[in-house]
């Protein structure tokens, strides 16, 4: 009885979706119990290596560089040593921080009640989740528009302050007037919009395109790259920064694998997402690319979320995955299963 060399007996591959759950898994144990939330995981294997990627909420107040680096130290440490593979590294996000919830509520829930009073706190507290009242419905602040107010009340006053200069030049110190006054004069008397010229014309049209401009700045909200953000109470108003909103969903986006390069464009209504496919299946990858960038997208809290586009395209070198089938032999043509083809 001849055995085999161990190099003939198979192979043990590790699935990306293990390696995910075990880097997820790990990074809940890097700190106290209970102090670290994983809120996405993903996992790339490449033969014997393995790139992971966690997104964290940490408890506050917590030195941010510090908790970070054991998340992934200990990541890194315990997903390697789970699954074999080498991991170089992990990457770590931390996405938002927690306040300890749990502790307020049982030091709030101490006293005559005893311990039972305090368990009910402590399940109240954790369990509450606050929603946006739907009485009152989320605007933009209104911008104060420094800028435009402040040329124009510089050029008005520029102008004004040069006639009176005049004016007080000739009544107070008998000066004759100024010869650009007078002219002026001469020229509005001369070329007015009534008499029929171009110059007089396009004046007259510009003080009417600057007075619809003026008009426009004092009855718009303005700030249009900052979207209103749903309210937990009523006089409680935020906004979120459209760039910080693009750059949330193209973070989100760029954990999946497979994918090489991602765009991604944030307006008042509409949110574009673009990605390129350099390995997997088309479909699936649109798909999750679709269902990654709308959870993100709920995530921002907005009150009225722009509508999602998502567009994935193959890259260059991109080919169709085979099929599990298709990587069996086929039977030679004439020939039966058990017999030499020759």
């Amino acid at each position: 009885m001849s055995a085999t060399p161990a190099a003939e007996r198979g192979t043990t591959t590790v699935a990306e979706r293990a390696v995910r759950r075990i880097a997820e898994r790990a990074a809940t144990e890097a700190l106290a119990p209970g102090e670290v939330e994983v809120r996405r995981g993903s996992a790339v294997v490449r033969g014997r290596r393995a790139e992971v990627g966690v997104t964290v909420a940490l408890p506050y107040p917590a030195v941010l560089d510090e908790a970070g680096e054991r998340v992934r130290s200990h990541v890194a440490d315990r997903t390697a040593r789970l699954t074999g593979l080498a991991v170089p590294s992990a990457r770590v996000r931390v996405r938002e921080l927690r306040v300890r919830v749990r502790e307020e509520a049982e030091a709030t829930a101490a006293g005559p009640a005893g311990p039972p009073a305090a368990d009910e706190a402590v399940a109240a507290a954790s369990e509450q989740v606050v929603e946006p009242t739907g009485g009152s419905r989320a605007r933009r602040p209104w911008s104060p528009r420094r800028f435009p107010v402040a040329v124009l009340a510089f050029g008005g006053a520029a102008v004004c302050g040069l006639f009176l200069y005049d004016v007080v030049s000739v009544h107070a110190a008998g000066r004759p007037p100024a010869r650009w006054r007078g002219r002026l004069t001469e020229w509005l008397t001369t070329h007015g919009p009534d008499s029929g010229t171009w110059p007089g014309a396009a004046l007259a049209a510009a003080v009417f395109l600057l007075g619809v401009w003026l008009l426009v700045l004092a009855l718009t909200p303005g700030r249009r790259r900052a979207l209103p953000m749903a309210g937990p109470a009523a006089g409680v108003r935020a906004v979120l920064d459209r760039r910080a909103v693009a750059a949330l969903l193209r973070d989100a986006v760029a954990e999946l694998p497979g994918l090489t390069r991602v765009r991604v464009g944030v307006g008042r209504r509409r949110a574009r997402v673009r990605a390129g496919l350099a390995f997997g299946d088309l479909e699936s990858a649109r798909r999750t690319v679709a269902e990654t960038a709308e959870e993100a997208l709920a995530a921002c809290g907005l009150a009225r979320p722009p509508r999602l586009r998502v567009r994935v395209r193959a890259e260059p070198a991109w080919r169709a995955p085979v099929p599990p089938e298709a990587d069996v032999p086929a039977t030679a043509a004439g020939a039966t299963p058990g017999s030499t083809p020759r």
